[in-house]
């Protein structure tokens, strides 16, 4: 079971990972926030259209999510193949999410944030060509941008997340108790123009992990908080509202130095980007495709059979069960 896999691969992370790592998780849940695009980027026309779609509207407190620092990873995407044909000057929306406190930690119930309160971290932004047998193509572009990200909101009193309940530590919306804190993120890629079939991926460092880790910083590993960006993670979603997840909807694409976090245990290799099919059923990237222009169909259309599913829309209950970890609290559950 892909559940029992994750379970053994925390526990060989634990015990090759400082304490510190044990306090900080790579969060889930999260509420959209406006404004949080880079200061440089530009107005998006008001003629784009959605291509693709991934992000749940309204967005929710929280989603499940995938985090780096715990999971030794560097790059996380999907396949999309985009609906309609308006295919120029792409704008991309991530949806993220962060379990990071200023003060204290998500899971020792004592998480502390001024309102408001947010940190800068850079993220990139890449897009591929699709190559042969669904591999990860040509790169068409690239961009990083840093963004103002939030950091979760305080722990409740108590009143609404308790232990009565199995959320003592967890943040009230007003209507629901979370652990993470989701926002979305937009890159601006004028002048490019895309193919129907794209593989898109999200990457960004770590204090261990990523192209350029931060390296051992005291602020990470000197203290109960840690660094904000290591309680970062990429959120997920089961099904596109527009679009379609390319080659089937149990497929994502990944880079972990990790081998036991893939779906084939490493065999086909551990810290390169590539598709990892057949493993993330109802958790994937969390991407929303705008473009301008009538490309047409430009012949790289893959044509797939799709093995769909219906989804109960797990929960911030039932998928809590690998706590301890800055980063993995959510490499498919929230």
């Amino acid at each position: 079971m892909v559940l029992d896999k994750f379970h053994r691969g925390v526990q060989k992370l634990k015990k090759r990972t400082t304490t510190s790592l044990l306090i900080i998780s790579a969060a889930i849940l999260g509420v959209g926030s406006a404004g949080l695009v880079p200061a440089l980027a530009g107005a998006y026309p008001s003629s784009s259209n959605v291509v693709y779609n991934n992000i749940p509207s309204p967005t929710p407190g929280n989603v499940p999510s995938v985090g780096f620092e715990a999971t030794s990873a560097s790059e996380f995407g999907g396949q999309l193949q985009l609906d309609g044909t308006a295919r120029k000057d792409p704008k991309v929306t991530v949806l993220m999410s962060s379990w990071a406190c200023k003060s204290g930690t998500w899971n020792g119930g004592n998480c502390i944030t001024n309102p408001g309160s947010t940190f800068t971290h850079p993220v990139t932004l890449n897009v591929y060509n699709v190559g042969s047998n669904d591999s990860v193509g040509s790169l068409i572009k690239s961009d990083t941008e840093t963004f103002t990200m939030p950091y979760r909101p305080t722990a409740d009193d108590g009143t609404n997340c308790n232990a009565a309940n199995g959320k003592a530590g967890e943040w009230w919306d007003g209507s629901s108790c979370y652990n993470g804190k989701a926002f979305k993120v937009s890159f601006n890629l004028d002048g490019t123009t895309l193919p129907d079939n794209v593989i898109v991926s999200v990457a960004y460092n770590t204090s261990d992990y990523g192209a350029q880790p931060m390296g051992d910083a005291t602020a990470c590993h000197g203290t109960l908080q840690g660094c904000p960006y290591d309680s970062l993670n990429v959120g997920t979603s089961p099904t596109p509202s527009v679009g379609t997840p390319e080659p089937d909807a149990d497929s994502a694409y990944y880079n972990t130095s990790f081998a036991g976090f893939y779906g084939d245990n490493g065999a086909g290799g551990t810290g390169t980007f590539r598709l990892d099919s057949g493993n993330w059923t109802g958790y994937l990237p969390a991407f929303e495709v705008e473009a301008t222009g009538n490309q047409g169909h430009n012949g790289d259309h893959h044509s797939h059979h799709h093995n769909r599913h219906d989804h109960d829309g797990d929960n911030d209950d039932s998928h809590n069960k690998y706590g301890g970890y800055r980063g993995f609290y959510n490499l498919h559950h929230s």
